[in-house]
């Protein structure tokens, strides 16, 4: 017998039945060309992280995805630049789908896909995975931000690099995610700043956990992972101060060496390291640049907001006013500053890529 649902459901007011990941996996099945592209820049990412890929890994694109048409004008752009600048670099396009909101806001794509509050979200879904998989058949690998737990059994096999935001690295439910997604893993600092919470979460999701989920068919699971070794520091600044500079980035370095881990480093050249004005991401990614020239080794990758066109722009009730390609959440640098930072960055770094040894102190 049922129990009385005013005791259990009090607040809900329905319940909407969900395709299971297998049923939309078989409606929009991933392509042996698709297949290909996610182990290729898994494996390019691993060996990133492993420094047997002496590349710099860069994850750019626009800060969320709204706009199919204009994300996979990006995306063939994109594509022809990871080829150009492939020596030094391999790119991997930001695809986020949901959005972390302090109080409230559009959600993202898959929340809320007609961004007129309709929250269709099934629909969300299966376009976010039509759009994965457009991406992966183009040739390019694709990063996201795993904010809901069910998302990944979804998505999951499109992705071939994860970040945990900000304001979920302290969430025992996002490391146990993160230990068994089949990713490598980037762990934001906290939103204050702080590096330990990130440690921490690298050092949990390295470990094997159990914990409740849901399987490929939809039904209730008990999920048990081997743990992700492949989890590292993404430096977001925090609290108003940024932090990609040297003096922060070697304190990161022996924060991580202290907990026994790899000194990997991304440096985010967006949100607090450049108190969100896209103007100064460039300088940002400059002073990185110059680092790595100057012999860093610690830092591994950078990750850049950018979009077709530069800034930001809110969600017109009338979506036919929205501005091509121009980003409806953080404000973004455009393709042309984009293409020029890429190509100012390989040029700065690649002889020096080419000559790095591991940091003192690796395992």
């Amino acid at each position: 017998m049922d129990s009385d649902s005013s005791i259990e459901d009090g607040r809900i007011e329905s319940f909407g039945v969900m395709a299971a990941p297998v049923d939309i996996k078989n409606d929009l099945p991933l392509s042996a060309a698709a297949a290909h592209s996610v182990n290729d820049g898994r494996a390019a990412v691993r060996g990133v992280l492993e420094r047997s890929d002496p590349r710099l890994l860069v994850v750019v694109g626009p800060c969320s995805m709204h706009d199919p048409v204009a994300c996979m004008e990006y995306a063939r752009r994109l594509h022809g630049l990871a080829a150009e600048l492939a020596g030094s670099l391999l790119l991997v396009m930001r695809v986020y789908f949901e959005k972390p909101r302090t109080t409230t806001g559009w959600k993202g794509y898959i929340n809320d896909p007609f961004m007129d509050d309709s929250f269709r979200i099934e629909e969300g879904m299966r376009r976010a995975r039509r759009f994965l998989l457009d991406v992966a058949e183009l040739g390019l690998p694709a990063a996201t931000e795993a904010l809901d737990p069910i998302s990944p059994q979804y998505l999951g096999d499109l992705v071939s690099w994860t970040a945990i935001g900000a304001r979920t690295s302290e969430s025992q439910t996002h490391r146990e995610m993160a230990s068994g997604l089949s990713t490598p893993v980037g762990f934001k600092n906290a939103t204050d700043g702080d590096v330990d919470a990130a440690i921490n979460a690298i050092i949990s999701a390295s470990r094997p956990h159990s914990f409740l989920g849901i399987s490929r068919y939809g039904r209730s699971s008990i999920i048990r992972t081997r743990g992700n070794p492949h989890g590292h520091l993404v430096l977001r600044g925090g609290a108003g101060r940024p932090n990609y500079d040297s003096v922060s980035v070697k304190l990161a370095e022996q924060s991580l060496i202290r907990a026994a881990l790899p000194p990997n480093i991304v440096v985010d050249c967006s949100h607090a390291n450049s108190f969100k004005k896209p103007e100064m991401q460039p300088l940002v990614l400059a002073d990185v640049a110059t680092q790595i020239r100057d012999g860093n080794c610690s830092i591994v990758g950078v990750m850049i907001e950018s979009h077709l066109e530069a800034g930001n722009q809110p969600i017109p009730k009338d979506l036919s006013q929205l501005r091509h390609g121009c980003s409806v959440t953080d404000a973004c640098v455009d393709w042309a500053t984009t293409e020029r930072m890429l190509r100012e960055l390989a040029a700065t770094t690649a002889d020096a890529l080419q000559r790095r040894q591991p940091p003192a102190g690796r395992e």
